[in-house]
């Protein structure tokens, strides 16, 4: 049958609406209450931890989870949390009290299969000249990328099916640690130096260095 123009009309509008429903309904959450517990062995270190924990969620195996994380728009899940004195063999939960993105809660994670892997991103204590006291995650050679920061502590995926209604927390152990960055070896044409800054490692309270890559003319 042929609409008159109300009719039509009516029935944009009610398409608009369901449209508008079905885009803002919340996907539905794992649970309420549901968390992940992340420690490192003393074997790792005997050393009480300052940092940064990342929490990663992947869908897929193609790499570690820790290297498909960014904030863009095609990012896998990942949550954070400060710890400050973390011991070995303590167990930090992560739950609410965790941010995420690029959903906001871990009570929020979608059901499903996921890869999982946690990291720590290691700062260090800082004595500035100007007599204040900072705890910050120091360049390792890396180009400050926490994913592959030398002296991280991470742990090796595995894959864990999250379902509604789940109740013990998912344990993950970082006894893994990041290797350092190698040196790269002079050639007749490029030589690599490394010099103490006396300014910088007056205003750090501590030695620091300056790096630099030199390419020689022929001859």
């Amino acid at each position: 049958h042929q609409l008159n123009p109300q009719s039509m009309k009516n029935l944009v509008i009610l398409f608009c609406i369901l449209i508008t429903a079905i885009q803002c309904s919340p996907p539905t959450p794992a649970r309420q209450g549901f968390s992940f517990s992340v420690s490192f062995p003393a074997e790792l270190s005997a050393t009480p931890q300052d940092g940064r924990i990342i929490l990663l969620l992947a869908s897929n195996d193609k790499t570690e989870p820790r290297q498909q994380f960014n904030f863009g728009l095609n990012t896998q899940l990942g949550f954070g949390l400060d710890v400050d004195g973390m011991k070995p063999g303590e167990d930090i939960v992560m739950n609410e009290n965790a941010f995420g993105f690029p959903v906001r809660k871990i009570a929020d994670i979608p059901p499903g299969e996921y890869y999982i892997q946690a990291v720590i991103n290691r700062y260090e204590t800082f004595n500035l000249k100007s007599g204040k006291t900072v705890k910050l995650p120091p360049d390792q050679g890396e180009g400050q990328h926490w994913n592959q920061k030398p002296g991280n502590f991470y742990s090796r995926p595995f894959k864990v099916k999250i379902e509604a209604g789940q109740k013990e927390p998912i344990k993950i152990v970082m006894d893994q640690i990041i290797p350092p960055v190698s040196t790269p070896a002079d050639t007749k044409y490029v030589k690599h130096i490394k010099i103490q800054s006396k300014m910088l490692s007056e205003f750090w309270g501590r030695p620091m260095y300056l790096g630099a890559h030199v390419l020689l003319p022929e001859g």
